[in-house]
Protein backbone atom coordinates (compact mmCIF):
# COMPACT_ATOMS: atom_id res chain seq x y z
CA UNK A 1 0.00 0.00 0.00
CA UNK A 2 1.02 3.26 -1.06
CA UNK A 3 -0.64 5.12 1.64
CA UNK A 4 -0.59 3.65 5.69
CA UNK A 5 -3.52 1.60 6.51
CA UNK A 6 -6.19 3.86 8.40
CA UNK A 7 -8.36 2.34 11.39
CA UNK A 8 -11.30 4.13 12.26
CA UNK A 9 -13.38 3.10 15.23
CA UNK A 10 -17.35 4.92 15.87
CA UNK A 11 -18.82 3.94 19.30
CA UNK A 12 -16.02 1.33 20.10
CA UNK A 13 -12.29 0.78 20.98
CA UNK A 14 -10.73 -1.77 19.70
CA UNK A 15 -8.17 -3.95 21.52
CA UNK A 16 -4.36 -4.31 20.48
CA UNK A 17 -5.05 -8.06 19.08
CA UNK A 18 -8.20 -6.46 17.36
CA UNK A 19 -5.98 -4.03 15.38
CA UNK A 20 -2.92 -6.41 14.78
CA UNK A 21 -5.29 -8.53 13.29
CA UNK A 22 -6.91 -5.54 10.93
CA UNK A 23 -3.21 -4.79 9.92
CA UNK A 24 -2.50 -8.36 9.05
CA UNK A 25 -5.92 -8.86 6.90
CA UNK A 26 -5.41 -5.75 5.65
CA UNK A 27 -1.74 -6.33 4.12
CA UNK A 28 -2.99 -9.91 2.88
CA UNK A 29 -5.17 -8.04 0.47
CA UNK A 30 -1.61 -7.25 -1.23
CA UNK A 31 -1.27 -10.51 -2.24
CA UNK A 32 -4.85 -10.38 -4.53
CA UNK A 33 -4.05 -7.30 -5.86
CA UNK A 34 -0.49 -5.98 -5.21
CA UNK A 35 -1.20 -2.57 -6.38
CA UNK A 36 -3.59 -1.24 -3.58
CA UNK A 37 -2.77 2.10 -3.02
CA UNK A 38 -5.39 2.89 0.48
CA UNK A 39 -6.73 1.07 2.33
CA UNK A 40 -9.21 2.38 5.05
CA UNK A 41 -11.09 0.70 7.62
CA UNK A 42 -13.98 1.82 9.56
CA UNK A 43 -15.40 -0.97 12.89
CA UNK A 44 -18.20 0.90 14.59
CA UNK A 45 -20.90 0.31 16.45
CA UNK A 46 -24.45 2.09 15.29
CA UNK A 47 -25.24 4.55 17.48
CA UNK A 48 -28.02 3.56 20.47
CA UNK A 49 -30.81 5.53 21.49
CA UNK A 50 -32.22 3.07 23.95
CA UNK A 51 -30.20 1.36 26.60
CA UNK A 52 -29.95 -2.56 25.01
CA UNK A 53 -28.32 -5.57 26.45
CA UNK A 54 -24.57 -5.83 25.50
CA UNK A 55 -25.87 -9.31 23.01
CA UNK A 56 -27.56 -6.91 21.21
CA UNK A 57 -24.56 -5.21 19.69
CA UNK A 58 -24.04 -5.72 16.23
CA UNK A 59 -21.00 -5.12 14.79
CA UNK A 60 -20.50 -3.07 10.97
CA UNK A 61 -17.51 -3.33 9.25
CA UNK A 62 -17.04 -1.02 6.33
CA UNK A 63 -13.57 -1.30 4.06
CA UNK A 64 -12.49 1.11 1.39
CA UNK A 65 -9.86 0.43 -0.85
CA UNK A 66 -8.44 2.41 -3.50
CA UNK A 67 -6.99 0.85 -7.01
CA UNK A 68 -6.30 2.49 -9.89
CA UNK A 69 -9.28 3.25 -11.45
CA UNK A 70 -11.31 2.49 -9.42
CA UNK A 71 -12.69 2.61 -5.37
CA UNK A 72 -13.47 -0.83 -4.30
CA UNK A 73 -16.30 -0.05 -0.89
CA UNK A 74 -17.11 -3.14 1.37
CA UNK A 75 -19.85 -2.71 3.17
CA UNK A 76 -21.18 -5.97 5.31
CA UNK A 77 -24.18 -6.44 7.34
CA UNK A 78 -23.91 -6.23 10.97
CA UNK A 79 -22.62 -9.18 13.38
CA UNK A 80 -23.26 -9.06 16.73
CA UNK A 81 -19.60 -11.01 16.54
CA UNK A 82 -16.61 -8.88 15.95
CA UNK A 83 -14.41 -11.71 14.88
CA UNK A 84 -17.47 -12.47 12.12
CA UNK A 85 -17.85 -9.41 11.19
CA UNK A 86 -14.19 -8.68 10.59
CA UNK A 87 -13.82 -12.29 8.53
CA UNK A 88 -16.91 -11.58 6.19
CA UNK A 89 -15.71 -8.20 5.41
CA UNK A 90 -12.56 -9.15 4.19
CA UNK A 91 -13.64 -12.37 2.71
CA UNK A 92 -15.48 -10.01 0.63
CA UNK A 93 -12.86 -7.70 -0.13
CA UNK A 94 -10.81 -10.55 -1.12
CA UNK A 95 -13.34 -11.21 -3.67
CA UNK A 96 -14.12 -7.90 -5.33
CA UNK A 97 -10.27 -7.52 -5.54
CA UNK A 98 -10.16 -10.78 -7.24
CA UNK A 99 -13.16 -10.42 -9.62
CA UNK A 100 -11.21 -6.84 -10.13
CA UNK A 101 -8.06 -8.03 -11.14
CA UNK A 102 -9.86 -10.64 -13.46
CA UNK A 103 -11.56 -8.15 -15.16
CA UNK A 104 -8.31 -6.04 -16.02
CA UNK A 105 -6.04 -9.30 -17.22
CA UNK A 106 -9.48 -9.77 -19.72
CA UNK A 107 -10.19 -13.19 -18.23
CA UNK A 108 -13.48 -12.15 -17.42
CA UNK A 109 -16.51 -15.00 -19.51
CA UNK A 110 -18.51 -13.81 -21.90
CA UNK A 111 -21.42 -16.25 -22.92
CA UNK A 112 -22.44 -16.72 -26.75
CA UNK A 113 -25.35 -15.80 -27.38
CA UNK A 114 -27.78 -18.70 -28.32
CA UNK A 115 -28.09 -19.13 -32.28
CA UNK A 116 -30.81 -17.74 -34.49
CA UNK A 117 -33.24 -19.84 -36.13
CA UNK A 118 -36.61 -20.10 -38.22
CA UNK A 119 -39.72 -22.40 -37.42
CA UNK A 120 -39.91 -23.78 -41.10
CA UNK A 121 -42.77 -26.84 -40.04
CA UNK A 122 -44.81 -27.16 -36.85
CA UNK A 123 -46.85 -30.04 -35.95
CA UNK A 124 -49.21 -28.97 -32.79
CA UNK A 125 -51.60 -32.08 -33.04
CA UNK A 126 -48.15 -34.28 -32.63
CA UNK A 127 -45.76 -31.84 -29.95
CA UNK A 128 -43.48 -30.87 -32.42
CA UNK A 129 -41.87 -29.25 -35.05
CA UNK A 130 -38.36 -28.14 -37.02
CA UNK A 131 -36.02 -25.38 -37.50
CA UNK A 132 -33.66 -24.13 -39.58
CA UNK A 133 -30.44 -22.98 -38.30
CA UNK A 134 -29.91 -19.33 -39.45
CA UNK A 135 -26.00 -19.62 -39.87
CA UNK A 136 -25.79 -22.82 -41.84
CA UNK A 137 -28.84 -24.21 -42.78
CA UNK A 138 -29.09 -26.95 -40.93
CA UNK A 139 -32.36 -28.59 -39.46
CA UNK A 140 -33.32 -29.16 -35.61
CA UNK A 141 -35.89 -30.84 -34.45
CA UNK A 142 -37.44 -29.77 -31.19
CA UNK A 143 -40.05 -30.98 -28.51
CA UNK A 144 -43.01 -28.89 -27.47
CA UNK A 145 -41.62 -29.08 -23.83
CA UNK A 146 -38.54 -27.37 -25.24
CA UNK A 147 -40.27 -24.26 -25.81
CA UNK A 148 -39.95 -21.73 -23.03
CA UNK A 149 -42.97 -20.32 -21.23
CA UNK A 150 -45.35 -22.64 -22.63
CA UNK A 151 -45.47 -20.89 -25.87
CA UNK A 152 -45.25 -23.69 -28.11
CA UNK A 153 -49.07 -23.07 -29.52
CA UNK A 154 -47.89 -19.62 -30.45
CA UNK A 155 -45.27 -21.22 -32.93
CA UNK A 156 -46.20 -21.24 -36.59
CA UNK A 157 -44.06 -21.87 -39.90
CA UNK A 158 -41.53 -18.41 -40.39
CA UNK A 159 -41.55 -17.54 -36.48
CA UNK A 160 -38.14 -16.55 -35.38
CA UNK A 161 -36.38 -18.38 -32.57
CA UNK A 162 -33.41 -18.79 -30.56
CA UNK A 163 -32.38 -22.41 -29.25
CA UNK A 164 -30.06 -24.35 -27.46
CA UNK A 165 -29.08 -27.24 -29.41
CA UNK A 166 -27.28 -30.84 -28.72
CA UNK A 167 -27.20 -34.20 -30.51
CA UNK A 168 -30.29 -36.40 -29.78
CA UNK A 169 -31.17 -40.30 -31.03
CA UNK A 170 -31.98 -39.23 -34.21
CA UNK A 171 -29.56 -36.34 -34.83
CA UNK A 172 -29.53 -32.47 -33.85
CA UNK A 173 -32.31 -31.18 -31.60
CA UNK A 174 -33.25 -28.14 -30.05
CA UNK A 175 -33.11 -28.61 -25.68
CA UNK A 176 -34.69 -24.61 -25.45
CA UNK A 177 -36.44 -22.80 -27.64
CA UNK A 178 -37.26 -19.30 -27.37
CA UNK A 179 -39.26 -16.83 -29.25
CA UNK A 180 -37.68 -13.64 -30.66
CA UNK A 181 -39.47 -10.68 -29.88
CA UNK A 182 -39.49 -8.16 -32.94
Amino acid sequence: MEIPLQITTRNIELSEPIKDDLKRRAEKLDTFFPRITRCRITVEVPHRYKKQELNAVEYNINIDITVPGKEIVIKNRPSKDLDIAIREAFDAARRKLEDYATKLRGDVKYHEEPPHGVVTSIFPDEGYGFLSATEDGHEIYFHENSVLDKNFRHLKAGSLVRYKEEMGEKGPQASTVVIETP
